[in-house]
């Protein structure tokens, strides 16, 4: 089962690499480009040393950019390995997906030919996955997602923990790589087209020849190329697409130039478009196809002068990140969630406590019927203009409280009196039982009831409602509007749906269900809440006689 550390570990590598991919998109030229390419491995993939080596226009390759070792840097960049060297080191080794490791039991017949290399003596390994001195790990760049042609090849050497990387750190490899791979092509194209651009402007004597030269650069583009008007009446209309762009959305030509990218973008994307700047510009946004659905892509935007007075156009570079935004949101909820189960994770459950209760204990009166109210009938020109912060506090609102305070507040039912009151259940669930399924039957046995379970669990609750798990055999559910009594039936509910015998392999085992009711409740932190229901479910357990709790 999963270390109850690696969503984290997985989250900060996640974000790492986000920063490192952003990186790559603010550099301003192919240089500043492959710079930010070892420079975002070093910083932010856990590597000591990395180099890019980039495919000329003969098809050697020559180390364009170096990053981790002043030295090293200085004694190799700008030297040149031949393409058959190189085609030969891709060849051999470990293909890790796209990944081509070497380890030094094969490597040292490479330590004689031309690409130039550059490593520090070490000691022998001492555990198998142990990174040894002359192993060497490769990342290729290719043109386009599906092969392509090789743009070139990424080095990395050292990792800082000392161990080859693992199943994870070589899937978030194999993403920046493609990602620099696209950042190289899109500062390749940005260059091709401000020279084309810079032609037009000032060659007034070859007009004719530059605007050949920009024609065939739009037309001919890897990815979608638009030019729409600046001012006046048709503000924004499209009046050129190359075939890249009509391929993606599905329009032809003659069709695109009805609209405006305001006309194509999804309804909850045209706030982003409106405030991305025409001056360079950038965004990432939904824009619809002819099908009807819609489609994840980057805009960066850069503004033409027709002639030296005349009306000025937007040219427009529109990038496919379908699959970047797809691989994101994977990333994001194996982040938030437990492998096993699918249910959110221990950090996942935390953030949603966390966004219901505020520092400060609900004790104005005046302030309970104001929002009684607001839950009631509904704040929503408060939800849409005010900005929220977990901790219940939003804008400029008075520590104290007062009229300016929106943050409604988690209070807690009285389980004495029944007084109508509704909030946040916090229902702690352990399983009775469950180690000795464990240790009778084994783990595989274990892990089919736990997804059993979680199953179960997540059918009695309400849409809305949340069922986490903690770790081992320990679950947390989160249902919000119940009183006292409420709480109360659903742990019996959800304690009868656990009984029932679960069938592994052709065997019937069964589990008890302990249950701890606590109350999410402002002026208590996330761990209190916690600690307060993992602490009821215990005096709950002891409570019930053995013969209860039995399971197996």
């Amino acid at each position: 089962m999963e270390a109850e550390s690696e969503p984290y570990v997985r989250l900060a590598t996640m974000r790492q690499l986000h920063q490192a991919v952003a990186d790559l998109n603010t550099a301003r030229s192919l240089a500043d480009t492959l710079q930010s390419v070892v420079d975002g491995i070093v910083e932010g993939l856990g590597y000591e040393l990395a180099c890019v080596n980039l495919v000329r226009p003969e098809g050697d390759l020559v180390i364009a950019a170096f990053a981790g070792n002043a030295a090293a840097e200085a004694l190799i960049t700008g030297r040149v390995g031949s393409r058959d060297s190189w085609n030969r080191r891709l060849s051999m080794g470990e293909a890790w997906g796209s990944l081509r490791f070497i380890p030094h039991t094969e490597g040292w017949v490479l330590l004689d030919d031309d690409v130039p290399q550059w490593h520090t003596e070490g000691p022998e390994p001492r555990f198998e996955d142990e990174w040894h001195p002359l192993d060497r790990l490769y990342a290729p760049m290719y043109a386009s997602a599906g092969g392509g042609d090789l743009l070139g090849v990424i080095s990395v050497d050292r990792p800082r923990n000392g161990r080859r990387p693992g199943a994870w750190g070589r899937e978030a490899l194999q993403m920046y790589a493609s990602q620099a791979a696209i950042a190289i092509s899109n500062a390749r194209l940005r260059s091709n087209m401000q020279r084309a651009l810079v032609r037009l402007e000032r060659e007034q004597q070859a007009l004719r020849a530059s605007e050949e030269s920009f024609r065939q650069a739009f037309e001919y583009a890897p990815s979608g190329m638009a030019i729409a008007e600046m001012g006046g009446d048709q503000q924004g209309r499209l009046l050129r697409t190359n075939d890249a762009l009509c391929r993606l959305l599905g329009r032809p030509a003659s069709v695109m130039r009805r609209y405006s990218f305001a006309d194509l973008v999804h309804p909850e994307d045209i706030g982003t478009l409106l405030r991305t700047s025409a001056e360079g510009g950038r965004a990432e946004l939904r824009l619809s196809r002819r099908d009807g659905t819609y489609l994840w892509v980057s805009l960066r935007n850069s503004v033409v002068a027709d002639t030296a007075d005349g009306p000025r156009f937007l040219l427009t570079h529109v990038e496919d990140i379908e699959e970047r935004k797809r691989h994101e949101l994977n990333l994001a909820h194996r982040a938030s969630h437990d492998a096993l189960t699918g249910l959110p994770n221990s950090a996942e459950l935390k953030s949603r406590l966390s966004a219901r209760v505020c520092e400060r204990p609900h004790s104005s009166p005046a302030a309970t019927a104001i929002e009684a109210l607001d839950a009631a009938y509904g704040d929503v020109e408060s939800s849409l203009t005010h900005g929220y912060r977990a901790d219940g506090y939003e804008g400029e609102a008075i520590p104290g409280g007062g009229p300016f305070d929106h943050h409604v507040h988690t209070v807690a039912p009285d389980p004495e009196h029944d007084d109508g009151t509704k909030g946040l259940a916090v229902l702690f669930c352990d399983l009775d039982g469950f180690k000795s399924i464990n240790d009778r039957f084994g783990h595989h046995t274990g892990d089919a009831v736990l997804i059993e379970v979680a199953r179960r669990l997540s059918t009695c609750v309400r849409d809305g409602d949340t069922v986490a798990r903690l770790g081992g055999d320990e679950f947390v559910v989160l249902a919000d509007g119940l009183g006292a009594a409420d709480a109360a039936d659903l742990a019996v509910r959800l304690r009868n749906a656990i009984i029932p015998p679960i069938r592994v392999d052709g065997r019937a085992v069964r589990v008890g269900a302990s249950f701890g009711i606590g109350w999410a409740e402002c002026g208590m932190t996330v761990e209190e809440v916690l600690r307060s229901a993992d602490q009821r479910m215990y005096v709950e357990k002891r409570s019930r006689s053995k013969v209860h709790r039995r399971a197996g």
